[in-house]
């Protein structure tokens, strides 16, 4: 059932299913995905006796910005704090966080750095903690082809083309 929480600067739209009181697995989606990515894993895990939390992350679906003055923001430290606020409103200390893509960047990011606030980590399909300095390095042609959307989407016309035509951009 979509719910809605306050936590940090976002107001978080979140699928919460599973027996309230079963250990909590936090599933992260990535781009251009969204909570439904996990629409066949959330039943596997609720039969379990988990309780599953997936969220909306920033930028996606129904989750919004607290306020219009908050900086927007796609950074690895952005999202792993968003996961962090969102364990301590939803009081999920000790859960398991799994993700892939962004999601998983955060989820790696948060087990990484508070290993103590997570029981465990489960990720895949994605570039986790980005070593921002050798990140400026090119990397080989065909690295740098598979990358494009990401040159793209930093800028304006990225920006315009995504709101014009965002269907057809996530089908490449």
């Amino acid at each position: 059932m979509l719910q809605h929480i306050d936590a940090g600067v976002l107001r978080v739209a979140f699928e919460d299913s599973g027996p309230s009181d079963g250990p909590p697995v936090v599933l992260l989606h990535g781009f251009p995905y969204d909570a439904h990515a996990y629409e066949e894993v959330v039943p596997l895990l609720t039969a379990a006796g988990r309780r599953v939390i997936v969220p909306y992350l920033r930028g996606y679906g129904p989750t919004q910005f607290l306020s219009s003055e908050t900086p927007r923001s796609g950074q690895q430290a952005v999202l792993a704090h968003d996961l962090l606020a969102l364990i301590d409103a939803l009081d999920l200390d000790g859960s398991v966080v799994a993700g892939f893509d962004w999601g998983g960047r955060a989820a790696c990011i948060v087990a990484a750095l508070w290993p103590e606030r997570v029981r465990g980590l489960v990720t895949g399909g994605g570039y986790n903690m980005l070593d921002v300095a050798g990140s400026m390095s090119p990397a080989a042609p065909a690295v740098e082809h598979a990358l494009w959307y990401q040159y793209y989407f930093q800028s304006e016309r990225g920006r315009a083309g995504l709101e014009r035509h965002r269907y057809e951009l996530c089908q490449l």
